[in-house]
């Protein structure tokens, strides 16, 4: 695609030359001989790029600057110095201007910066293009849901999204905690401005206040360089702190302080740094308890739980697994080449019988992992997990052929089952088989013996 340059500048020689030798280049070229035509132009033309003399009669460089500023005028301003005016070209920059060349300029530094220019607002573009993309993922649009109950939290979420006040996700693991937060982010008035995350359970505790406040250099042995903390990465956005429950308490009298004072202090430094951060943290664990325990600050807690969203496990909304079946199969088939790939009518039925205890997340896993199993266009019960093919414990129970209510024999059927699957999952080691059963190795044997399982 050709570019389009405008190149302002009162000496007609130099514009000529610049026309020229950037014809030759590719670009397309149009003349300015002062600022105030230069806007005129502007307004009505997209130029790529912009080469502006910085002295001129009517309207001058910097005016021009202002001007295409004040308009919103698309297009990267390269300044052009003579001697003397270097300083101003320098203030242009801060002002909006992309870049400057010093007067007498070679064809070479000319069509250098213009390359860089180029680059540089392809990147931003590419940018622009994934931060719509991220934000329409997040989008109330694409959510998949037609429980009542997640219909409750899409409606608090457009509720929490333009306030600053923290936010609290409560859920078991896999019910899509941190798509909650990022859906709070991106449909939020911060949309623009970064969303971070940071599972605090997953980093050492020696590591993790380095990590959210950062530290300056010295402050440790391996502390190199001066370095931003997360609350400082996050300025203007979000920041998700996962599994908070696992925060040590060492640190949460200092997380509790961030968010009384919106100030973090770097490791080793002397003063603090305002921060602009709206936090956004979640838990599957519950923090009463926690609380009790002495595990987890009270203060805290209510600092981080000014406002609250609980997300159902996905047992309690089983109206939603087909749904979530076909967006799955359509966003995995795409990927693994196997697009247009449909549920068996006996898999959807494993499926809808399914307790679910990992959620959402064991779904889609599940999901993924049978179109890479499966053959043809259809994913059958063959290609499931054997936890989905297996009967739950309860209907082994009641689907046993004697109809008597004895509690005893009951028990010998949950036992019977109970074995049976710990010796699937353990590959019949009968060893691990024990420790899953919580029994001695010598006990399994002999229940072995008296039920004749070999």
């Amino acid at each position: 695609m050709t570019r389009r340059v405008l190149v302002v500048d009162d000496e007609e020689n130099l514009r000529h030359m610049l026309r020229a030798m950037l014809r030759r280049n590719g670009y397309d070229v149009d003349e300015a001989a002062d600022g105030e035509a230069a806007l005129s132009m502007a307004e009505r033309i997209p130029y790529d790029f912009i080469l502006c003399d910085i002295r001129m009669p009517v309207l001058d460089g910097p005016g021009f600057l202002r001007g295409a500023r004040q308009r919103g005028l698309a297009g990267a301003v390269i300044m052009m110095s003579a001697y003397g005016t270097v300083d101003t070209a320098i203030q242009c920059m801060k002002e909006g201007a992309y870049d400057y060349v010093s007067k007498p300029f070679k064809t070479d530094e000319v069509l250098l910066v213009l390359k860089k220019a180029e680059e540089r607002e392809r990147l931003k573009n590419e940018n622009r293009r994934l931060r719509e993309e991220v934000a329409r993922e997040y989008s109330f649009a694409n959510i998949v849901s037609r429980s009542a109950r997640m219909r409750e939290v899409f409606q608090l979420i457009g509720k929490v999204s333009d306030v600053k006040s923290s936010v609290l996700i409560l859920g078991e693991s896999g019910t899509g905690k941190e798509l909650v937060a990022r859906a709070i982010h991106y449909n939020g008035a911060r949309r623009a401005a970064p969303f971070v995350a940071v599972n605090c359970g997953a980093i050492p505790e020696n590591l993790l206040e380095s990590e959210l406040f950062g530290h300056v250099r010295g402050a440790f042995t391996d502390a190199a360089a001066d370095r931003r903390g997360l609350f400082e990465e996050a300025h203007g956005g979000t920041l998700f702190l996962d599994e908070i429950g696992e925060m040590p308490l060492s640190l949460q009298v200092k997380l509790l302080r961030v968010l009384q004072e919106g100030e973090v202090r770097r490791l080793g430094a002397a003063k603090p740094t305002r921060v602009d951060v709206r936090v956004v943290s979640a838990t599957a664990k519950a923090l009463p308890a926690e609380i009790a325990a002495g595990r987890f600050r009270e203060d805290l807690y209510f600092r981080l739980n000014v406002l609250s969203i609980t997300l159902p496990p996905l047992r309690e909304r089983i109206e939603d697994v087909p749904l979530l079946v076909g967006h799955f199969l359509d966003k995995h088939g795409k990927g693994l080449g196997k697009p247009g790939v449909k549920v068996a009518p006996e898999a959807l039925k494993l499926f809808m019988g399914y307790d679910w205890p990992g959620n959402v997340r064991e779904l889609e896993n599940c999901i993924e992992r049978g179109l890479i199993l499966c053959d043809g266009a259809t994913l059958d019960a063959a290609s499931l997990p054997a936890a989905l093919r297996s009967p739950p414990v309860t209907a082994a129970v009641f689907s046993s052929s004697d109809d008597s209510l004895s509690i005893k024999r009951a028990e010998e059927v949950l036992e019977r089952e109970y074995i049976r699957r710990a010796l699937e999952r353990t590959a019949g080691n009968r060893t691990h088989a024990a420790r899953l059963l919580e029994i001695s190795h010598r006990a399994l044997l002999y229940k072995l013996k008296e039920f004749g399982i070999e």
